[in-house]
This record gives C-alpha cells, structure tokens and sequence, in this order.
C-alpha cells in the first residue's frame, strides 16, 4: 500500500482450521456477515454541514498540523502503539534501545490493514470486547534502531523481522476506554521468521522446495503486510505486498525475477547480510514463497499461518471476501503496481456455515483477472491451466505446466491472458447486497509515457488517482462479466490544468488507497500521498493524508479526519453497534527517503506523544486509535 515502498523496475509496461468451540463460531460468523451488509454511496455536490446518516458531521479543513485532528463532537483515543506490549512483554524503550526478543512482544512497526472480531456474549456478537488483527507493514530502521542502520548485525536484522507481521491482540471496553487486555491467552506476534504452512496448488511445487524446506510446505515469515480481508467463518486474511523489496537478487536478474522486481539491492533492509535465506544467489527459490494472500485464526494460537497459493502470488493490497448467490466464496484482490492487475477468486464448494471445512475452502477454485473493455463492459478471464488465449495456451509449451505454475508466476499468467493493466490497483470493498465492487486506483504518473490510457485508466500523468466501480452480472459476485464506470476522479479543483482537477464535488483528495463501507452504507476512503510529495508540487493545497467519508442519500464527501506529518491514513474496522472506530496513522513523521536519520528521530514528527500524554515518545510511533462521539452515539452504524 504504501505509496512509495514499491519497486519500479517491476512497473508491467510492456504493451505487448479446526476450533474449540464450533457453536462459538457458528455464532461469531453470523454475525460479522450482518455487520458487513450496507449499501454503496454515490459522489455528489457537497457544501456545508453534511446531512442524512452523518447529519452531525461538520467537515473538517485542510490540515498541515502534527496531530489527528476530528470533527467538533468526535475523540480519538491510543489503543495500540508501535512498542507497546501485546499481553505480559515489556513495554518500548524510549531510545529504540530494546532487542529482538523484546520486539517480539511488543507491537509490530508501521500499522496498516486491520479487522475487530467481536466476541460472543450473551449469544450476541460484543461492541465492547473484541480480537484484533493488525498488519505492521515495513520498517523504518532509522527509528528501529539507537543507532539505526551504523553497525549492522544479526540482531538487528531479528529485530527487524520481529517488527513485521501480524499482532493478533485482546481489546476491552471498560468504563467507556478502550485498552489491550493483558495477560491475554489469545495475544500472538506473527512475524517474518514465523512458520507458516503452504497450501494449494503451489503447495510441494518444485519453485518452492529450498536448503530448508525440501518438500516445499512450510516457509518462515510473512513480510509487508499490508491490507487484508477476513472470512465468515471468522480467520484473518493478510497480505504480502512488495515482497521483492527483502531479497538481494543477481546482477543479472532471469525474467520471471525481473517480473517480480527483484535486484541486486531491494529497498535496502539488508536482512541477506546474516539470513542467508534473503539471498537468491545462494537460495533462488526462496523469493517464490512470498507473495501470498496468508490466512490466520486468531482464535486458535497454536494454529500456524497457512499461504493460501490458489489466490495467486502478486502484491497483494487486500482480499475482500463475499459470498455468491449459490454459497461460493469470492475473494476480490489488487496487484499494487503500475500497470498491473484486478484478481478475484471463486472457491470450488459453497460456503455452508458451521458445514463447511473451510481449512481448505481456499485451495480449490478458479482464479480470474480483470479485463475492461472501452464500452463500460468487463470479462473475468480465467487463469487456469490450459485455457486458450489469442497469445498463447496456459499450457506448459508457454511456461505453465500446472495450476502450481501459473499460481506461482500468476503476472506471467496474465499478461498471456490479455487483462486490462491498471493504475495501481489498491483496496477493493464490496456492497454485499448490491454486489457492486470499488477499487482504488492510488495513481500513476507513467500513464500515458510507458503505458497508454484506456478507458478505465483515462488520464495520462495520473498524479491523484481515482476509483473505479463495477456490477456483477446479475448481482451475482461469481459472474464471468460486469458493467463498470468511473465512480470518481481525484484532484485538486484549484489546479490550472482542468485534467487535474479531478470529479470530486466534495472535500478535494488525492491518491486514495483505504476503502471501507461502515453498516450505515458510507463509503470511508483513505488516502496515501507519498512523503516525497506531501504538500507539494501538485499536493500543495491538499494537506496532511486525511479520512473522508462519502453519504449514500445525499452523495456529499466529507473530510473526516486529517493525520499528523508524514502519516498515512490506513486501516479502518468498527464493533458491530458503529459506536467504535478504529483507525490506523500509519509512519507518522516518515522521511521522503523512508529512513529516518536516528539522531534526530523526531526530525518530522513527535507524534503520538506530541498529543497524547500517554505515549512513549522519543520517535514517531505508528498507532492505532478509536473514534467516538462524545455524545455516545454511533458513528459507523
């Protein structure tokens, strides 16, 4: 997701689980499927005080302030801060001066795709005591580290692993304040070095045997987390993004390496220097492992990580689960690259609640890629073995011997298959009553030089994004074929040259990443202007990253929230009553370079404890925080 941690140089421009108690979960299942039921907004004019389902939500200004700023009305609170303990560990030292070990227990760097699975009390679904699963996305070493990156060793490099992941964490509501629960039985680190069990078509493949896992079916970690989706029957699904980046590769990369942005230097972490693993000259096969849509219970600690291969490897930005009218799963996924691709994958077997075995429910199934035509019209074109293109047969005479190849070279796969390259495709939310989809297309400023518009992707120099929407034949999400438009070109009004001022009628905003529909039906739109030109340039008059929210009776888009310096705004969720809501500010105070210079570490930003006391300062901290209106009503629902 984030906005400048991608690789270029993969840029696609060539134009040619078991459970304790299944009653519980049963129940559980029920009802996050009725909290996600809402209907999809239209953009419409905007001026003034917003009116219908936000008839008490005054839009907020642009900010360039260091702190969260929210609607008169509205508090936001710290739950979870990179460093704080996740159960009975130690909480972060002030200085960065804690080890590896101490990571492990602690809060993960960088925050991004997160979901609240409520418990069950009194036979309904809680809006007070929940789970949470939290993707921590990358790590900015400069602030990691006392001395950052000076002295690179074995340790840091382990604490660097123990700072991504996954936390899976217990949350209470007492006395109307939101805290971890801690000691919590169920609180668990998911981290780079976690063993994670290989599952589907890829699982033993040939690609994916290595020194250290000869049969190919378990590798250790999870990387780059960045969005996420969850299922009905209640487990998490996170999602690797720009994996690439963790690996040094050769000098002369071989073409499916070069398709999938692996170099010589990756974006510099360094963790092949003491894990030899993250070397591809010494472990070729080792960067295939990686990529993966990775399914967790967070109600099972011991159960390990399971990559789920039918999904298809690629950067994941989320996975957005659905169910279809005859009871399969659908699975909605964006490759967040220039020019790459929308995915959706359609399980095999039909969902049946409390049923199903839906340990494998994700193995078995088809996995499509989006081509949209000029005229508003769309096919889904199936990635499957033998399946006959004008370039060429999924077949192994062009490379794909098995649906274990084509999973694990799934770009290769559809490029053969002629989809329509996109402009960053980011997170996706599903109306599950309508069935219509929106996807974000963050943006991208080679469109038009490396790659022509098209109609889904109109503008040429895209700097601001937009979101496209589209509707299942027949409101049915395993469909082969939709009907699309635009739903809304970002901008800045202002701007001299009328392409850039986008379609908005509301609050203005660029690069929109987060999507997310509360159970009133608005729409919830994040955004992620890269540091490098925040409040510049074209970003000039847009501010800090910022929450908007967009009214499905009256249209208007609504600037919700505004984030401190050098933010972005990611991670969105809600208990099942909307009087919660979970938010995500994500590297606070980041550098245009990523990394921060560790002796002045609050070059930028000091946020949180900048405003909140409760902090721990010393650096900029990556944070969760919950929403509430003052007066105790709800706010997403």
């Amino acid at each position: 997701m984030h906005n400048t941690c991608y690789d270029p140089t993969t840029d696609n421009t060539d134009t040619s689980p078991s459970v304790a108690d299944p009653f519980r979960r049963r129940l559980l299942s029920a009802a996050m499927l009725a909290a996600s039921g809402v209907p999809f907004p239209a953009l419409a004019t905007s001026a003034g005080r917003a009116s219908g389902a936000l008839a008490d939500f005054v839009s907020l200004a642009i900010s360039t302030a260091d702190e969260v700023r929210l609607p008169a009305g509205y508090t936001a609170n710290l739950l979870y801060v990179w460093g704080d303990p996740i159960s009975d560990g130690p909480q972060a030292k002030v200085d960065a001066s804690d080890n590896a070990a101490a990571q492990m227990l602690q809060a993960g760097m960088h925050h991004d795709g997160m979901h609240f699975f409520p418990f069950i009390e009194h036979g309904k679904p809680s809006s007070t005591h929940g789970l949470m699963c939290i993707n921590h996305e990358y790590t900015d070493d400069g602030l990691l580290h006392t001395d950052g990156m000076h002295d690179w060793s074995a340790e840091k490099v382990a604490k660097s692993k123990a700072a991504h992941g996954v936390s899976v964490i217990e949350v209470k509501q007492d006395k109307g304040r939101w805290q971890v629960v801690r000691p919590s039985p169920r609180a668990r680190r998911i981290t780079a070095d976690t063993p994670c069990r290989i599952a589907g078509p890829a699982r033993g493949h040939a690609a994916l045997q290595t020194a250290f896992d000869p049969r190919g079916e378990v590798v250790l970690g999870t990387v780059n987390n960045c969005a996420m989706g969850y299922t009905p029957w209640g487990t998490y699904l996170t999602c690797e993004e720009n994996f690439n980046g963790y690996f040094k590769g050769p000098n002369n990369p071989t073409p499916d390496q070069k398709r999938y942005g692996f170099t010589e230097t990756g974006f510099g972490f360094r963790w092949h220097e003491h894990d030899v693993r993250f070397d591809l000259m010494q472990h070729p096969n080792e960067g295939n492992r990686f990529g993966w849509v990775v399914e967790i219970d967070p109600w099972n600690p011991e159960r390990a990580p399971v990559k789920r291969t039918a999904l298809g490897r690629f950067k994941h930005e989320g996975a957005t689960v659905t169910v279809a009218k005859d009871g399969r799963v659908v699975v909605y996924m964006g490759d967040d690259e220039r020019f790459e691709y929308i995915y959706k994958f359609v399980s095999r077997d039909r969902y049946v609640p409390g049923k199903s075995d839906t340990t494998t429910l994700l193995d078995h199934g088809t996995l499509y890629v989006a081509h949209f035509a000029e005229d508003g019209s769309g096919r889904w074109l199936p990635l499957r073995h033998g399946e006959r293109y004008p370039d060429g047969v999924l077949d192994a005479a062009h490379g794909f011997a098995s649906q274990g190849d084509i999973a694990i070279r799934c770009r290769q796969a559809a490029d053969l298959a002629g989809a329509t390259k996109m402009d960053r495709p980011e997170w996706i939310a599903v109306h599950p009553n309508s069935g219509e989809v929106y996807v974000t297309l963050t943006n991208n400023v080679k469109r038009g030089a490396d790659g022509a518009t098209d109609a889904a992707n109109p503008r040429p120099n895209n700097v601001y994004g937009h979101i496209v929407r589209w509707r299942e034949a027949g409101h049915d999400a395993a469909a082969k074929r939709f009907a699309w438009d635009i739903f809304a070109l970002a901008g800045d009004p202002q701007q001299a040259d009328s392409s850039k001022r986008g379609s908005i009628k509301g609050d203005a905003y660029g690069s929109p990443d987060g999507l997310w529909f509360d159970p009133s039906g608005n729409l919830w739109i994040q955004t992620d202007v890269s540091t490098s030109v925040l409040n510049k340039g074209d970003y000039a008059n847009l501010g800090n990253n910022q929450m908007l929210v967009a009214d499905v009776k009256t249209g208007e888009t609504r600037r919700f929230l505004t984030g401190p310096k050098g933010c972005e705004l990611t991670g969105i969720t809600a208990t099942p009553d909307g009087r919660s809501l979970f938010v995500n500010i994500q590297h606070p105070g980041e550098t245009a370079s990523e990394r921060s210079d560790p002796t002045t570490p609050t070059a930028v930003s000091a946020w949180p404890a900048s405003q909140f006391a409760s902090a721990i300062g010393g650096r900029p901290r990556s944070a969760t925080i919950v929403i509430t209106r003052q007066d105790g009503k709800p706010l997403a629902g």
